[in-house]
């Protein structure tokens, strides 16, 4: 049987297809991050890796572990910007991701963050818990409507469309817009268009070098200034200083974020900025989503070990 490195703490039963298999599973008593030079050296002793998207495994892991007797990475997100592909591809290393488990969880999540951002939910809530609110008034906390609007979504995969399912009930029209076209109802043409349209934005995209501040100045100012802007996919697609600037001058409503360029550390302007929603990547927190998602990626890893092909794999 093989020996497999999991990186960090997963919930009960996380681990069972490893452990039904009979490998054995190393791991940390407290459930700290790896050093990238703890994880190389440990990289090179497993046959197997069950990691989160908060570790890099780079390059100097993967031939690590390409001296050793690594075959296969299992990464229990559905993004796997944190893994080097190409690397892994040129090493024989397989790697598996968790598709498909967390779509409807992260979807509850991006409309709670539409419903949020749209009804200026945290500001009322902090002139709650301040004091500051002195009782109903007409004209006090006046927000924007969400149902009857327009949602546009930047990407159209698994949660984008979970997330349009979601805007049906509440009456919202839904765009998408992609690079290539979908043959679904609401394609737009260009990224401009649709945010030109759209009253709530909502991105839905991998990062990648073409998706890195995908969403910048020039298409904030493209936005309308009733526009919410909405990101569950991952920090760097947005350049979070231009929507600094946006919200600050007024010429966005407001925005709802649950991931950052360069998180845990978040842009001090964002946290003083303006009717904004700012949540610490919880998109798939529930016990029963990151309990499938580290059973998929396990089960990936189990795959490889024994030979099989395993339907989650994106590299190797």
């Amino acid at each position: 049987m093989a020996r497999v490195l999991v990186t960090r703490h997963l919930p009960d039963g996380g681990l069972d297809p490893l452990v039904e298999a009979g490998h054995t599973l190393v791991r940390r008593d407290q459930d700290v991050a790896f050093t990238a030079a703890e994880l190389a050296a440990a990289a090179g002793e497993v046959e197997g890796i069950v990691c989160l998207l908060t570790d890099r495994i780079d390059r100097a892991v993967l031939e690590s572990g390409a001296a050793g007797r690594l075959r296969v990475v299992g990464n229990a997100a559905v993004g796997y910007d944190n893994v080097d592909l190409l690397a892994a591809a040129e090493l024989g290393i397989a790697v598996c991701n968790t598709p498909g488990v967390l779509d409807e969880t992260t979807a509850d999540l991006a409309f709670l963050l539409v419903l949020a951002a749209t009804r200026l939910a945290s500001e009322a809530e902090r002139d709650l818990r301040a004091g500051r609110w002195g009782g109903w008034g007409f004209m006090d906390h006046l927000a924007r409507d969400v149902h009857g609007g327009v949602l546009g979504l930047v990407g159209y995969g698994r949660i984008a469309r979970q997330v349009a399912r979601r805007a049906e009930g509440f009456g919202m029209e839904v765009l998408h817009c992609t690079r290539t076209p979908t043959g679904f109802p609401g394609h737009v043409g260009s990224l401009d268009e649709l945010l030109a349209t759209a009253d709530v934005v909502s991105l839905h995209v991998p990062l990648t070098e073409a998706t890195h501040h995908l969403i910048g100045a020039d298409q904030l100012a493209t936005m309308k200034p009733t526009a919410v802007v909405v990101n569950t996919s991952r920090g760097p697609v947005i350049d979070e200083e231009a929507l600094c600037d946006a919200l600050e001058a007024g010429t966005i409503f407001a925005a709802g974020l649950d991931v950052f360029d360069g998180e845990p550390a978040i842009n001090p302007r964002l946290l003083a900025a303006p009717r904004t929603v700012l949540l610490p990547h919880i998109g798939s927190a529930t016990t029963q989503t990151r309990t499938r998602m580290a059973r998929l990626a396990a089960q990936g890893v189990a795959d490889v070990l024994e030979g099989r092909t395993p339907p989650n794999l994106v590299g190797g």
